[in-house]
């Protein structure tokens, strides 16, 4: 009995001290509201809100509503924060594919390697670099190939053959040699000399014309023999994209009116190419055969859209436009947990998130199918800033001024 007694006693002096330390927090986090509490001063703790707790309300970055976002109008033109008036418009449906651009075909040279070995790129020689007439691409080391240095051995016949005319000259004007054997050791130094190639000697290969390198054929450590292409170079004229437009989407040719790129490997900003002169070259279902399943569409446009030839890039291939549609810039949408909000400022420096549902993309715009309307004023400027603005205004969860 005394044992039961002394366990019962432990249990009940543990649920005690499980329920005190439970209830702690509760005490902490109510903001010390209630009148019940000792040495609790409702007065003073009303005056510390008034002073202090609300003076919030005045600082940059606050909530004045719930779920309002607080950004003051310098902190907004500092950051880039730029709204648009929401009116239906236009809106150009387009259908995503992937695509290669180009370097037109007339405008490309090839500069090729003057002597066999091994290739060595020069310095800052890359895929999309701009490149001067005359310019060195890359060295052709043969040393260690394979069958000896042929630019050594050209040169030592050479040599030899010279040496050998040399002595035979003022031998055949003293009558000691035959015209036949001095012809003989004329020809053997006129064919030396034709197979040796300074340039070969050296192994530089250099840019044929100025313009953009498009393509490195032989990269760093490959292999060439004399003549192989090592580089392309497209000039400053006009590039070409190639796009897969899926069969399924065959109705959309005879509509097809631009195109919206976005290059792999950049920052992400999509470029229109109509800015750039763009315009459709040709399209075939025919053509469908090179690729089953996709058609080939090309379009051409200026070299000074900032792209590079060669890449690969993601597009929109933009048909027939619908009137009336609501839509935002790509730009203004946010996406949270995959849900798409934008931010709409509410008045005077108030700004709230607001959920949307997406319809149809077009690389530049989205279509909003709920949650604008006409009117509404739509952040699509520094709408990074605005976001950071509200994940350091919310208010922890559980307090609360109400008292």
């Amino acid at each position: 009995m005394l044992d039961r007694e002394i366990r019962l006693r432990k249990f009940i002096y543990g649920a005690v001290c499980c329920g005190v330390i439970l209830a702690m927090p509760t005490v902490l986090s109510s903001c010390g509201s209630h009148d019940s509490h000792d040495g609790h001063d409702h007065e003073n703790e009303a005056e510390m809100h008034s002073k202090s707790g609300h003076e919030s309300e005045d600082k940059k970055g606050t909530h004045a509503d719930a779920g309002a976002i607080h950004m003051e109008p310098e902190d907004a033109e500092h950051y880039g924060v730029t709204v648009v008036d929401i009116v239906s418009g236009e809106f150009r449906d387009a259908v995503k594919s992937a695509a290669e651009i180009l370097p037109s075909a007339s405008d490309v040279a090839t500069a090729s390697a003057p002597t066999s070995g091994m290739v060595t790129l020069a310095p800052g020689i890359t895929q999309g670099c701009t490149v001067k007439a005359g310019q060195t691409i890359a060295r052709i080391k043969a040393s260690g190939v394979s069958g000896g240095d042929a630019n050594a051995s050209g040169k030592a016949a050479l040599d030899n053959a010279k040496r050998e005319l040399d002595r035979l000259t003022p031998l055949l004007k003293d009558g000691l040699i035959t015209k036949k054997e001095y012809n003989d050791a004329l020809a053997a130094y006129e064919l030396a000399k034709a197979s040796y190639s300074p340039q070969a000697a050296t192994g530089v290969v250099t840019a044929p014309r100025a313009g953009v390198l498009t393509g490195i054929v032989a990269g760093e450590g490959a292999f060439v023999n004399t003549g192989d292409p090592v580089a392309l170079i497209s000039g400053s004229g006009r590039l070409t994209l190639r796009a897969l437009l899926p069969v399924r989407d065959a109705s959309l040719l005879p509509m097809l009116s631009g195109v919206v790129i976005t290059p792999h490997g950049g920052n992400g900003e999509s470029v229109d190419l109509s800015e750039y002169g763009g315009k459709l070259l040709s399209s075939s279902a025919s053509s469908s055969t090179e690729m089953p399943g996709y058609i080939p569409v090309y379009f051409t446009f200026d070299n000074s859209a900032p792209v590079v030839a060669g890449s690969a890039a993601e597009v929109y291939l933009r048909g027939v436009s619908r009137s009336g549609v609501i839509s935002v810039p790509v730009a203004a949408l946010s996406e949270q947990l995959g849900e798409k909000f934008v931010y709409v400022k509410t008045g005077g420096n108030e700004y709230e998130k607001r959920h949307v549902e997406v319809g149809a993309l077009n690389g530049t715009d989205a279509e909003i199918l709920s949650g604008l309307h006409e009117g509404d004023k739509v952040v699509v400027g520094g709408v990074s800033f605005v976001r950071l603005a509200e994940q350091s205004t919310v208010v922890p969860e559980g307090h609360s001024h109400n008292h």
